[in-house]
């Protein structure tokens, strides 16, 4: 199994600015992120990034690669500003993964003015909602399959935009009230970000 976090990059990492703060009940406040793995049929790896809205539980952006760059990280958090642009003070939590230390991945922030967070040396729990995202897809997905892996990239990349359809407009969630997570997003947006879409 391939590891997708490796925190010995000796870049520097942000605290855990999300330690002591009650969870969000706004969206667009607190976003998670994390990469997993997703197995293909030749026994090679396609590897998986998303952005997620803590509050609402919204996919805000994601993207599917054979690789694990820093581009991945980037091109789905510039995926996740196009479909839900930033408010001031938005936090983004994720691992210690080298992609999370980048300089691109930092601008991007800045440029958006995002604050960066990430989890603890050693402690998954610190990023446990992104976590149980994987597990989710990986469960509802390919468990689904007569082999639990994709066919090929371009197999995984289809089967994960349409499961983040699914899960973000008909996908009913315990945690927010038995609710989609789009209809739980629009409904917990702040009044001004509502304004400026509009």
């Amino acid at each position: 199994m391939p590891r997708t976090t490796d925190s010995t990059h000796g870049l520097r990492c942000a605290p855990n600015r999300l330690l002591d703060q009650p969870k969000p009940t706004q969206a667009n406040r607190v976003w998670v992120s994390d990469i997993t793995y997703l197995p293909l049929a030749n026994g090679d790896w396609a590897y998986r990034c998303a952005f997620q809205d803590m509050a609402s539980k919204q996919v805000l952006g994601w993207h599917v690669m054979a690789t694990m760059p820093e581009e991945l990280i980037n091109t789905a958090l510039q995926r996740a500003f196009w479909a839900q642009p930033s408010t001031p003070g938005l936090l983004l939590h994720s691992d210690r993964g080298g992609q999370y230390c980048g300089n691109a991945y930092r601008k991007l922030l800045h440029d958006h003015h995002v604050l960066r967070s990430q989890s603890r040396r050693g402690d998954c729990y610190d990023n446990a909602q992104a976590e149980s995202l994987w597990s989710r897809l990986k469960t509802e997905v390919l468990e689904l399959r007569e082999r639990p892996v994709f066919a090929d990239l371009a197999d995984a990349q289809r089967s994960v935009a349409d499961y983040f359809d699914y899960y973000n407009h008909q996908r009913l969630h315990s945690s927010i009230d038995y609710q989609i997570p789009y209809h739980t997003h629009q409904q917990l947006l702040p009044l001004s970000t509502l304004n400026c879409l509009a």
